[in-house]
């Protein structure tokens, strides 16, 4: 079984290499022996998209097309799927070999592994790890929410995606039609830059407000990628960090350490409240909305004032 999967990855990577367009489900089933063999076309279906996963977790760059007939296409340009050469000093093969550890999750701790052999194999020097005798601690970035590796795989194949979304002043999750670009990791959250299509702009979207299932789409990408996703300073601008401004808050003890880490002063009041000076920018009451009963805003009134609207808009649904 291992050889006639492997005989069946081969011929079907070289039919989508070896095309000039697109290549739909039934065309690809006539050309190679083991699609003519499945017993039915649900069997075939199965057996096709799991070697066609398999064949993207190998780094082939598969693309999906939809034709003029209405099928969906697939063909794998080489243009895509060729890397320029490779040379990497011992400093950098022990940088790639530290990042490799980061993952805490399977599937790509497993897509790590299988890149740093195929460097190996390539030549890449062998380095010393100092993390792997000399230290008890690992480095890690944990991954909580379910929709990161549908979405990671989303941005890596260019696929379109639809998802329920839960915006921090609202009660309920609305449908969005979102083409991702990519995930950052900022402050212990992951966020997902991508093309709202039904707003016609960039949005970044909080990964922990994301409920239920990302669902793929068929089809290609209306908007351009752009070179470089500030995803971080989108953020930081949402979250106040680049700020001219502060505000002044009361915070009950004990809650609420993600704005004690950004307070420019902290003062306590008694009767379990402190009072906080913290960096006001765009966003900040979304922010502050998410603390509940453990925020009061003192001033400006102007944030109060959208605290206020926030907390209102909560209630009434």
């Amino acid at each position: 079984m291992a050889i006639a999967k492997a005989e069946r990855l081969m011929n079907l990577a070289l039919c989508l290499l070896g095309t000039r367009r697109p290549l739909s489900k039934r065309e690809l089933r006539g050309s190679i022996e083991a699609y003519l063999e499945a017993g039915s076309d649900d069997a075939f279906n199965r057996m096709f998209e799991r070697d066609k996963d398999d064949l993207r977790e190998l780094g082939l760059v598969i693309e999906t097309v939809d034709n003029l007939d209405g099928d969906t296409g697939y063909l794998a340009r080489r243009d895509s799927n060729r890397l320029p050469p490779i040379t990497l000093d011992a400093e950098e093969a022990a940088a790639l070999g530290l990042a490799a550890k980061v993952w805490q999750q399977a599937r790509l701790a497993g897509a790590a592994s299988g890149a740093l052999q195929k460097l190996r194999a390539a030549g890449m020097p062998e380095a010393e790890d100092a993390y792997e005798v000399h230290s008890a601690l690992e480095p890690r970035i944990p991954v909580h929410e379910t929709a990161f590796e549908p979405l990671m795989l989303a941005c890596r194949d260019r696929r379109p995606v639809t998802f329920d979304y839960r915006k921090a002043n609202a009660a309920r999750p609305e449908q969005r039609q979102v083409e991702p670009w990519t995930l950052e990791c900022w402050r212990g959250h992951w966020y997902l830059a991508g093309w709202d299509r039904e707003r016609g702009a960039e949005r970044v979207f909080r990964l922990s407000r994301i409920t239920g299932r990302v669902r793929s789409r068929a089809g290609t990408f209306t908007a351009e990628v752009p070179d470089v996703v500030t995803v971080r300073e989108t953020v930081e601008s949402w979250a106040g960090e680049t700020a001219t401004r502060t505000a002044l808050i009361r915070l009950r003890s004990g809650s609420g350490y993600p704005l004690r880490s950004r307070a420019i002063s902290v003062r306590e009041l008694g009767d379990g409240w402190d009072e906080l000076e913290i960096p006001y920018g765009h966003g900040l009451d979304a922010w502050l909305v998410e603390f509940g009963p453990d925020v009061v805003v003192r001033e400006p009134a102007d944030l109060r004032a959208d605290v206020v609207d926030r907390l209102r808009a909560v209630a009434k649904d």
